[in-house]
């Protein structure tokens, strides 16, 4: 069910120009890890509180259908913010850093930033957040940074359990031994605002205060919040909205892996072990309760921004995107994380609204490769004949239209799911497949593809699966970064990239 409307935003008419036919300005919401565990998709069984997505949702237009480009976060945002498939660039894996493999390709802060918009950035938006954030995209950019961990207090390194060091004092949080400094949870002994996400809020909100004042040109402001990514690390106040008796755990079929192709039932055991230990630990229910307050600490934050916006008097002239990068696993499918090709993985929160947006509801299938040449149509960019995806705006004028389009999702070289409105079907490198029908089988139970009956469906979706696979690009290890220069050398032909141009 649609939630009501909270507050008082205004009332957004068909997709078109902006008020006084300007451009419109973008604030452009990514979110880390966060699956359709929101109020407004019903992804969570039980109560999950998300009013400021809510919110948004009925200001705007609601992708219940919308799917990621793949399930890990380096490849998911190297295709979004590229509008290119990992199957046509080889950026498969968190390995993949997309700047010194593809360094002319037009992301969408540099095409904005190319068209007079003033561009900013906070957090997390493209994977890693000092070698892969290239200085010429931004005009200005706030590195994310993990103010909770003494040891890396202040620093803009990839991520805090990366490099060598003591984890926080008092870790384990969890209270589960074994787990690792990523795999953790709890609230820690820091005020609220010296949460890394606090951080790169109050930057955003920064940002816009200032652009109140600056109206003489657009601006594209990116912000992106790394909860709900691991670890699990929010204050109390969001533990407290979800009692432990409260909780719902996912159903876990004890057979559900059983008509699994071999290659299916690899990735429902990669990373198992962690789970495994959760369970041993008899945390399971512990580690939703983290799970979900983040979620809404993420939503809270996602507020402050949003609240900002309306009181710089810039609401009616901004289109505000908000996105995941794809879901995670808490269990179901016996898997513990991401990474696989089921639609825990890669259902995700999607909303466009604000300028020119109506509200509605949208249950099309769409993939998030789709969000860059909607942006360019909205903002009355040029089109970049190279794009992979499709403009929404149809879709924005008219949710029930006809849409043929499935969403693809891609996870390392040569595996792919195709998602419809109804089913999902799978392909693996090694041939193995699996077909879900979401009309009957909502959670992915029981697998089809052997099923001749539905011989045509699986004809009819693997039309849409990659015809031909790249080679997988260089991962970060061919190339040595100095973050003085700002340049990446590639360590066998000597051939040196610019983050400076």
């Amino acid at each position: 069910m649609r939630p009501l409307l909270f507050g008082c935003w205004s009332l957004f008419f068909l997709p078109g120009s902006a008020v006084g036919g300007e451009r419109p300005n973008v604030l452009f919401l990514v979110v880390d890890d966060m699956k359709d565990w929101v109020n407004c998709l019903d992804g969570y069984s039980g109560t999950v509180h998300t009013p400021h997505i809510d919110q948004l949702a009925v200001r705007g237009m609601l992708f219940q259908n919308a799917h990621c480009v793949s399930p890990r976060c380096a490849p998911s945002r190297a295709a979004v913010l590229t509008g290119l498939r990992p199957s046509t660039t080889g950026l498969y894996d968190n390995g993949h850093w997309w700047f010194p493999n593809l360094p002319d390709t037009i992301t969408i802060p540099q095409h904005f930033r190319r068209h007079g918009y003033r561009v900013g950035g906070a957090g997390k938006i493209f994977h890693h957040t000092a070698g892969n954030h290239p200085l010429h995209l931004w005009d200005t950019f706030h590195r994310l940074t993990f103010q909770e961990d003494p040891w890396f207090r202040g620093s803009a390194l990839n991520y805090p359990w990366s490099a060598s060091g003591a984890p926080p004092d008092g870790f384990p949080f969890s209270g589960v031994s074994g787990l690792g400094h990523e795999n953790d949870w709890g609230s820690l002994t820091i005020a609220a605002e010296d949460y890394d996400d606090a951080v790169t809020t109050q930057f955003a909100i920064d940002f816009l205060r200032q652009q109140a004042d600056k109206k003489s040109s657009p601006f594209f402001l990116a912000c992106g919040l790394f909860r709900p990514h691991l670890p699990w690390y929010v204050p109390q106040e969001f533990f407290e909205l979800y009692p432990l008796d409260e909780i719902v755990l996912p159903v876990v079929p004890e057979n559900d892996l059983d008509d699994l192709p071999e290659a299916g039932r690899q990735l429902a055991k990669d990373r198992r072990s962690d789970w495994k230990t959760v369970r041993k630990a008899d945390r399971w229910k512990h580690a939703v309760q983290a799970y979900l307050a983040s979620i809404s600490c993420a939503d809270a934050r996602m507020g402050q921004i949003l609240t900002a916006l309306q009181q710089a008097k810039l609401a009616d002239d901004t289109i505000v995107v908000l996105w995941s990068d794809h879901g995670w696993h808490l269990g179901e499918k016996q898997h513990w994380h991401k990474s696989t090709l089921w639609e825990e993985s890669t259902h995700v929160p999607l909303i466009i609204a604000g300028a020119g947006i109506q509200s509605g509801t949208c249950r099309r299938s769409v993939s998030l490769l789709d969000v860059y040449p909607t942006l360019n149509e909205l903002a009355r960019l040029p089109a970049i004949p190279s794009h992979e995806g499709h403009s929404l705006v149809p879709l924005l004028r008219d949710p029930g239209r006809k849409w043929d389009r499935p969403a693809v999702t891609e996870f390392r070289r040569g595996n792919a799911a195709v998602r419809s409105e109804r089913f999902r079907y799978i392909r693996y490198h090694d041939g193995g497949e699996e077909l879900y029908d979401h009309r009957t089988d909502p959670h992915e139970w029981t697998n089809l593809a052997a099923n001749r009956d539905y011989a045509s469906v699986k004809e009819r979706l693997s039309r849409w699966l990659p015809d031909h696979w790249a080679p997988s690009a260089d991962t970060k290890k061919a190339f040595e970064f100095d973050h003085q220069s700002f340049t990446w050398t590639h360590r066998e032909t000597g051939r040196v990239i610019s983050g400076k141009k």
